[in-house]
C-alpha cells in the first residue's frame, strides 16, 4: 500500500508542473474572458442573450459550421486516398506521398493563402489557362467566396488528417485482410467491407482534428474571402479590435470554446469506445 501510495504521490508531482503551466496559460486566460462576457460593457447576460437574438452572429456561426463540415469531409477523403499510398503503396509511390505530405508543414499558412489567389483570382492561373484554351469567356469566381475558403482550408488541413489515419492503417491485422481474399471477395469489396470499416478510428480521429481546426480558422478566410465569408473567428476580432465590443466579442469566445469542449467530450464519450472495442 505504501508503495502504490508513493507512486501515485510521484506521479502527482511529475504532472503538477504541467497541470499549472495548462492552469496559467490556458484556464486562466479563458476565466479572464467569461469575466469580460458578463461585466462588458455592463454586468449581466446581455451579451449571451445578443447572441441569440442578432441575425449577423447567427449568420456567421451557420457559415463557419457548414464550411467546417464541408472542409472536413473533402479534407477527411483526400486525406484517406493519399493514406492508402502512403501506408500501402509502392516504396515509389511512399516516397511521393510522404513528399505531399510533409512539405505544406514547412510552407507558413500565409503563404499558402497568397499562393492561392494567385491560382485562384479572375487574372490567376487557373482562370487565365482556362480562357486561354478557350474553355470559358468569362473569369470564374473561385475566389473571395465560400469556394475559395474552402479550397484554402481543405489544402492546409489534409496533411494534419493523414496521421490518425496512417495509425489506424498500420495497426491493422493483414490477416483479416488475407481471410477476406481467401474467401473470394474482390479487392475493391475487401476494401469497402473489411479495409475502410476497420480504419474508422482513424476516419473519426482526423474528422474531429479537421473539424475543430476549421471553427478557428482566421487567416485564410480574410485573405480568400474577402471579408464576403467571414468566420467565427474573423467575427470575434472585429468585435474586439474593430468595434470594439469586447462585451460580445468574449461572450462568442466562450461559447465556441464550450462547444467545442461538448463536441470533444461527446465524441471521447460515446464514440471513441465504441470503435476501439
Amino acid at each position: 500500500m505504501r508503495g502504490t501510495l508513493s507512486d501515485r504521490m510521484g506521479a502527482a508531482l511529475l504532472m503538477a508542473p504541467l497541470l499549472l503551466f495548462l492552469v496559467l496559460a490556458y484556464a486562466w486566460p479563458f476565466f479572464g474572458v467569461v469575466k469580460w462576457s458578463v461585466t462588458l460593457p455592463t454586468p449581466g447576460l446581455g451579451q449571451y442573450g445578443a447572441l441569440a437574438t442578432d441575425a449577423l452572429v447567427q449568420s456567421v456561426f451557420i457559415r463557419t459550421l457548414r464550411i467546417a463540415l464541408i472542409v472536413t469531409v473533402v479534407s477527411v477523403a483526400a486525406a484517406y486516398a493519399i493514406t492508402v499510398v502512403w501506408v500501402r503503396g509502392s516504396p515509389a509511390q511512399r516516397i511521393i506521398a510522404e513528399f505531399c505530405i510533409l512539405v505544406p508543414f514547412w510552407i507558413s499558412v500565409l503563404t499558402r493563402a497568397f499562393g492561392w489567389v494567385a491560382l485562384l483570382s479572375n487574372r490567376g492561373l487557373i482562370n487565365t489557362w482556362l480562357q486561354s484554351i478557350g474553355f470559358i469567356s468569362e473569369p470564374l469566381a473561385l475566389v473571395r467566396n465560400e469556394l475559395g475558403v474552402i479550397i484554402g482550408m481543405t489544402h492546409f488541413l489534409i496533411p494534419f488528417a493523414v496521421f490518425p489515419l496512417a495509425s489506424a492503417m498500420r495497426s491493422l491485422d493483414e490477416r483479416v485482410l488475407l481471410a477476406a481474399r481467401g474467401l473470394g471477395s474482390s479487392r475493391m469489396r475487401t476494401f469497402w467491407t473489411v479495409f475502410v470499416p476497420m480504419t474508422r478510428s482513424g476516419i473519426i480521429g482526423s474528422a474531429m482534428i479537421v473539424f475543430v481546426f476549421s471553427l478557428g480558422f482566421f487567416v485564410t478566410p480574410a485573405i480568400l474571402g474577402g471579408g464576403r465569408s467571414v468566420m467565427i473567428a474573423g467575427l470575434i476580432y472585429l468585435r474586439i479590435f474593430q468595434s470594439p465590443d469586447w462585451g460580445l466579442g468574449a461572450a462568442i469566445s466562450v461559447v465556441l470554446v464550450l462547444f467545442v469542449g461538448a463536441l470533444m467530450a461527446g465524441l471521447f464519450r460515446y464514440v471513441r469506445p465504441k470503435q476501439l472495442i
